[in-house]
């Protein structure tokens, strides 16, 4: 009985380290956008772009070490909710409206998620 509510706390920490890896690839969103903002070459861009670039790299080599402890079906659906980060950077950070579309679209893709996610248990 040890055993199986070991399996579900590390089941639960691989999932919020899932999601804290979709956070981290929706900075590249973030930085893209204010990279998109600078004078096409300048040190500001290149800065942007570099970040963005490390980001990315950072993320896939994550990524390749998330897929050992999970399945893809789970891990690749719950990359979507990454929709959900970019609506909400948008709002914070540059002052972005979000319609009752969007929200509509947010909720479709949580209960999207998580129709996959628990179908796996």
């Amino acid at each position: 009985m040890a055993d199986n509510a070991e399996d579900k706390k590390s089941k639960y920490l691989w999932f919020l380290i899932l999601h804290g890896l979709v956070f981290f690839l929706s900075l590249s969103g973030v930085l893209s956008k204010l990279a998109s903002g600078q004078k096409f070459l300048s040190l500001p861009f290149i800065g942007l772009y570099a970040a963005e670039i490390f980001v990315l790299f950072v993320y896939a080599i994550l990524w390749q070490q998330m897929l050992k402890h999970m399945p893809l079906t789970v891990a690749f659906s719950n990359k979507a909710v990454g929709t959900v980060w970019s609506m909400l950077w948008g709002y914070f950070l540059f002052n972005e409206v979000i319609t009752v579309q969007m929200i509509i679209g947010a909720v479709i893709v949580l209960a999207g998620v998580l129709v996959v996610v628990t179908s796996d248990e």
